[in-house]
C-alpha cells in the first residue's frame, strides 16, 4: 500500500467541490488562525523573496534577504546593477545561490528595464498579460509567478505548490498527476475569488503540508483528517495503525499478567 496514494472521486460535482474547499478552509483556520502571509516590509522584499524560496527553507531566505539588508542592496535599481555575479554571494544563505542569482537579475532586469522599478506602472497592467510577462522570465515559473502576482502586486490569483497538490489529491479534489494549471482552476473556480482569501488559504495549506501532510502523513493529528475520502489508503492505515496499537497493548497485559 502507497501511504501516498488517494481515492480521485471524479465523480465530486461543482456543488460538493465548494462545499469541500469550504469545509477545508474553516477546520485549518480554526486550527492555525491567521497567517497573515507574505512576510516581507515591502511589496519589492516579497518579490525576491518569492525567487530565493524556491526549493528552500524560509528560514534561509530571511538570512539572504538580511545581508541584502545589510548591505544597503535591497532596492530594484541597486541589485540589478550588481549583475548576477554581484548578486550571488549576497544571497548564498538562500543555497543555490548562483542559479538564484542569474534568475533574480532576469526578473529585475524585466523590472527596470520595462517599467523602470515602478509598481505603478504594474497596476495599468491586466493580470492575465502581467503573468504572461512574468512566466516570459527565465527562471520564473508558475508558482513564483503567482506568488508575486498575489503578495507583491495583490492581484487574486492562487498559488499552487507541492503541499496543495498533495492535500488536494489526498482528499479526493485532483489527480495525482493534476498539472498546475488545473489545480489553479480547480482552486479559483470553488473558493471565493478574493485575494486576502487566496493568501490565507494558501497559507494555511503551507502549514497543513509542513506538520501534518508530509510524504509519510501524520493523519491522526490533522485537523482535516475527518475530510479524507471513504476508501482512501490513509484511512485503512490509521486503522491498521490502531489496531497494532491495541495489539501491543493487549499483549503488553498479557505479559504483566503472566
Amino acid at each position: 500500500m502507497r501511504l501516498g496514494g488517494r481515492v480521485y472521486t471524479g465523480g465530486m460535482n461543482r456543488v460538493r467541490k465548494k462545499i469541500v474547499l469550504e469545509e477545508m478552509y474553516g477546520r485549518m483556520m480554526e486550527r492555525f488562525g491567521p497567517q497573515e502571509w507574505w512576510p516581507g516590509e515591502t511589496a519589492f522584499e516579497v518579490m525576491v523573496g518569492a525567487v530565493l524560496t524556491q526549493n528552500t527553507a524560509w528560514v534561509n531566505v530571511e538570512k539572504a534577504i538580511g545581508r541584502l539588508k545589510a548591505e544597503g542592496v535591497l532596492e530594484a535599481g541597486k541589485l540589478h546593477g550588481l549583475g548576477a555575479k554581484g548578486i550571488a554571494p549576497l544571497i548564498r544563505p538562500a543555497g543555490y545561490f548562483n542559479l538564484k542569482a542569474q534568475r533574480l537579475w532576469n526578473l529585475l532586469d524585466w523590472f527596470v528595464g520595462k517599467y523602470g522599478a515602478s509598481f505603478e506602472r504594474l497596476e495599468g497592467v491586466a493580470t492575465a498579460a502581467l503573468r504572461e510577462e512574468l512566466l516570459g522570465v527565465t527562471g520564473v515559473g508558475p508558482e513564483t509567478a503567482d506568488a508575486i502576482l498575489l503578495y507583491a502586486l495583490g492581484r487574486d490569483v492562487f498559488v499552487v505548490d507541492a503541499y496543495t497538490r498533495r492535500i488536494f489529491s489526498r482528499h479526493g479534489l485532483a489527480k495525482d498527476d493534476a498539472t498546475y494549471e488545473e489545480l489553479k482552476a480547480l482552486a479559483e473556480e470553488h473558493i471565493e475569488r478574493d485575494r486576502q482569501m487566496y493568501n490565507e488559504y494558501h497559507a494555511l495549506l503551507v502549514m497543513v503540508g509542513k506538520h501534518y501532510c508530509k510524504p509519510v502523513p501524520r493523519c491522526a493529528e490533522c485537523p482535516l483528517r475527518v475530510m479524507l475520502p471513504k476508501g482512501s489508503p490513509l484511512l485503512k492505515a490509521r486503522e491498521d495503525a490502531g489496531r497494532m496499537t491495541n495489539d501491543a497493548m493487549t499483549n503488553d497485559a498479557m505479559t504483566n499478567d503472566q
